[in-house]
């Protein structure tokens, strides 16, 4: 029996308020709407994506935008804890449904210091750090890391922001020049007063995540994991799964999950790891940092597995079941970055799912997303060079192409080999497929583009 509304009877959320409009919040909404939910959203950008879902409510309209929603959750992890909290505190007060993901969550992932610190509290490995408040304490920093460092701010940015790498002692002064203001609340990405963070360098294979999604009666599903390849600090490729890392799954899961649990958290969760090996030349993983949301290494999902990361965040906030995660074919997504491509030429190629967020060309904006899903997975990689050859912004992706392989391949780094993608497509096609495993032979490229996923930024 329903309501004159078509909502059942015993549905008791019919709308979901989004703190943010952009893409995420866009792929969120997409997710509610076969569920049977609206959304509306909290966003100063009235143009944004998610305008295209829901009603866009001003930040100076906090209290409509709460009227018109029934539970809460984020799609941006820089969201003032301030107001996560008052609309926590709604629940408490059985007016509202909840607040999905807690405060607690946003404040650790708001803290590069924090987050560390939860890491080594709960026994999850990370790269050696140090605090830094002053221009002597970084010097010492390098001398008891060693170089190279990154320098970050330890609070905002995003997207290789407010980050530098410092190689040689040449490099000391102009880092803290350039990032000092961070620690007096001067710079421009951390308005509060908070030190910076030095973080040690260590030798890493490849960047790899995982996402899970925990349900409010403390079910946690995990997704595969996956490999990442970044270009300037952004996300270029995601490879779904990652070749190779089967031995890796369940250190990952376990990592993810006590940290959900820690938090008790609800919702979608990406955990970022580095691949790395210990004395004994066995490989284990470094955590770098959550993101206490959907996440961009999870778009692949939406075609690739059997639930998506939207669909099941969605899920959680509303107190449903939470879906399978497994993977149902392999995927390559590349971000779409500045410049929009001849969407006639990607759709012409077998097995690509094109994803347009809306928004206006800007350079290093991401614009859309690629999902590759050719029906035979032989041809992936041929379908990876030929998206590329059409890409306008090849985000480094033109440098240098890997292959999807075997388990049995990724356990031999001595056939890795490489093909340069400005040779014709054809060619291309054909060479890419006698590569190796992706990471394994692209120390040099991680090293400079992937520097424990950090680059100066120039921006």
């Amino acid at each position: 029996m329903t309501t004159a509304n078509a909502y059942p009877v015993t549905q008791t959320i019919r709308t979901i308020g989004i703190l943010g409009g952009g893409q995420l919040g866009m792929m969120l909404a997409e997710a509610a709407m076969p569920l049977g939910y609206q959304c509306v959203f909290l966003e100063d950008n009235a143009d944004c994506p998610a305008s295209l879902y829901g009603k866009v409510f001003h930040s100076e309209q906090l209290e409509a935008f709460i009227a018109a929603a029934d539970v809460f959750t984020l799609e941006f992890e820089n969201t003032p804890t301030a107001t996560v909290e008052q609309l926590a505190s709604l629940s408490k007060s059985g007016s509202k449904q909840g607040m999905f993901p807690p405060p607690i969550a946003l404040d650790i992932a708001q803290d590069r210091l924090k987050e560390k610190g939860m890491f080594n509290e709960l026994d999850i490995a990370t790269v050696p750090f140090m605090v830094v408040n002053s221009e002597a304490e970084l010097k010492q920093a390098c001398d008891e890391l060693g170089l190279p460092i990154v320098l970050k701010t330890s609070r905002g940015g995003y997207d290789g922001k407010g980050q530098f790498v410092i190689k040689e002692e040449s490099d000391i002064t102009v880092a803290w020049h350039e990032l000092k203001d961070a620690v007096s609340g001067k710079g421009a990405l951390t308005p509060t007063p908070a030190p910076l963070i030095a973080e040690g360098f260590i030798n890493f294979s490849r960047e790899v995540s995982i996402i899970a999604a925990r349900a409010q009666n403390g079910q946690v599903r995990c997704y595969d994991l996956v490999e990442n390849h970044h270009h300037n600090g952004i996300l270029a490729k995601t490879r779904a799964p990652a070749v190779g890392t089967s031995h890796l799954f369940q250190q990952a899961t376990d990592a993810i999950t006590t940290v959900m649990n820690h938090l008790g958290y609800v919702g979608v969760m990406a955990l970022e790891l580095f691949v790395s090996k210990d004395t004994r030349g066995n490989d284990y993983l470094l955590a770098n940092e959550i993101a206490p949301r959907v996440h961009n290494s999870g778009h692949w999902s939406i075609e690739g597995a059997i639930t998506s990361q939207f669909e099941n965040h969605i899920r959680a906030v509303v107190n449903l079941p939470l879906g399978d995660t497994d993977n149902v074919h392999p995927a390559i997504m590349l971000n779409v970055l500045g410049q929009y491509p001849d969407i006639s030429a990607v759709l012409n190629i077998d097995g690509a799912h094109y994803h347009s967020y809306h928004k206006a060309e800007r350079e290093d904006r991401k614009i859309a997303h690629i999902t590759l899903m050719p029906n035979d997975v032989a041809d992936l990689d041929i379908a990876l060079a030929k998206l590329v050859a059409v890409l306008p912004n090849k985000v480094g992706l033109d440098k240098k192409l890997a292959p999807t392989v075997t388990e049995d391949q990724a356990k031999t780094p001595e056939q890795t080999a490489s093909t340069e993608t400005d040779q014709a497509v054809e060619d291309a096609a054909i060479n890419v497929k006698k590569s190796q495993p992706e990471g394994l032979g692209d120390i040099d490229q991680l090293s400079n583009d992937q520097l424990l996923n950090t680059v100066k930024a120039q921006k």
